[in-house]
């Protein structure tokens, strides 16, 4: 209750906007706080790594020198040094960062997990979309927790496998085929529901197995004769320097769509970016050019939303499944450390310039304002003007909280 009044006390300083929408950023496989956002420069060097450090615009905040596009733009983003959790192998930490529930058996880090809905499928649950557009899509794919679970397959992702940097990039299956013409596609799905109308004077709707597939068929003749979702799919309306900024890479180019999408009112977006289970290699990996991505692509979606207007309704989430360990192993690598991990966040209210929580010295444990998983989901719902502590119920009718015990990150809020 004290969590609740809070957040209703601040609402109108913080964000909350039942409108907000969101990119996730999500770098699958948990990328290192030491190699982005916390940086142990005093740290012996088997800690420290082969990288150093760059100012970012406040005063005695330090960023890996791989970031630097980001630490210029520090104004424009808040980063959280201090969410920590126990799930620490992929399939129970992707898990428990893409719903904010730990799994409720063990799982290996091969497992795709889908125990609870995740933040796209609720958000898609609970919020309508203009234009036919769909509420929840994921490019290139869906994580592994990215799905819907008991919410029902209407709410899973519309994934985007398409790359959009590539020459005459079509988002596949949402475009009516150049031989039949709109007017006559259009004849045919309203003879199609004449049809199923006549079926079905004789039967029970609930009892009639076409009921579902003519939902999902509804949708996607909704998005392919949509203008504004053709529009916000066509790269080519981008100006080519704006394209430049976000670089001119499959990664670079989704922010971008990721962003046209939001504009036209999808209210959750994740763009899936892997490989960051760096085990061996960890260095030439970011040095060659994973980081310069992040950096260049994710400074220009802040900047770009901030310069349109539109970060103030648009969050930027940039995070992955848990941190990397202290040591440096054998192989020139960091393994799974889901005790101290990194998250950056803009938008939706989310003050600029701020690093919440930390680390101890050598990084090993958030020792600061730490936070859990829960919390992180609880700040995200209550953004997007969903209560936190709404009670779903899954397939078998049983109640389950949408999040348990979570609390505000209340810097996100100030």
């Amino acid at each position: 209750m004290a969590d609740l009044l809070q957040a209703k006390t601040i609402a109108p300083a913080g964000g909350i906007n039942k409108d907000t929408r969101c990119i996730m950023v999500w770098l699958d496989g948990g990328p290192s706080h030491y190699e982005t956002f916390d940086p142990k420069p005093d740290a012996p060097s088997e800690i420290r790594g082969e990288f150093g450090t760059v100012p970012t615009t406040v005063p005695g905040v330090h960023f890996c020198d791989k970031m630097p596009k980001l630490a210029k733009s520090f104004g424009n983003f808040s980063v959280v040094r201090s969410i920590a959790h126990n799930q620490n192998n992929h399939g129970a930490g992707n898990h428990y960062l893409m719903t904010g529930r730990p799994t409720p058996v063990p799982v290996g880090c091969g497992a795709f997990v889908t125990f609870h809905p995740s933040f796209g499928s609720v958000v898609s649950s609970e919020r309508t979309v203009p234009h036919g557009l769909p509420a929840y899509i994921s490019a290139p794919r869906v994580s592994r927790s990215g799905g819907p679970n008991f919410l029902g397959a209407q709410h899973a992702p519309f994934v985007i496998s398409d790359n959009p940097d590539s020459k005459g990039f079509r988002v596949r299956d949402v475009t009516i085929p150049q031989e039949i013409a709109e007017g006559r596609a259009k004849n045919r799905a309203q003879l199609r529901e004449s049809l199923d109308n006549l079926k079905r004077m004789t039967d029970k709707a609930a009892e009639d197995p076409a009921v579902a597939f003519d939902e999902f068929y509804s949708q996607g003749f909704d998005l392919i004769t949509s203008t504004e979702a053709q529009a916000a799919f066509d790269m080519d309306k981008e100006d080519e320097k704006m394209r430049e900024k976000y670089g001119r890479n499959d990664f670079g180019q989704r922010l971008l769509m990721a962003r046209r999408l939001t504009e036209v009112g999808v209210p959750w977006v994740t763009v899936y970016y892997g490989g960051w289970d760096d085990h061996r290699g960890l260095f030439k990996s970011y040095a060659k050019d994973k980081a310069e991505r992040i950096d260049t692509g994710v400074s220009a979606l802040i900047q770009d939303l901030a310069d349109r207007g539109t970060l103030d309704n648009t969050m930027v989430l940039l995070l992955g499944e848990f941190g990397r360990t202290p040591k440096i192993n054998k192989d020139a690598g960091r393994d799974h450390w889901s005790f101290a991990m990194s998250v950056l966040m803009a938008g939706g209210g989310i003050p600029g310039g701020q690093i919440v929580g930390a680390t101890d010295v050598k990084g090993y444990y958030a020792n600061e304002n730490v936070y859990a998983p829960e919390d992180f989901a609880s700040s995200i719902y209550t953004k997007m003007g969903i209560n936190p502590e709404m009670v779903l119920h899954d397939s078998a009718g049983r109640p389950l909280q949408l999040v348990n015990n979570g609390k505000l990150i209340k810097e996100l809020f100030a």
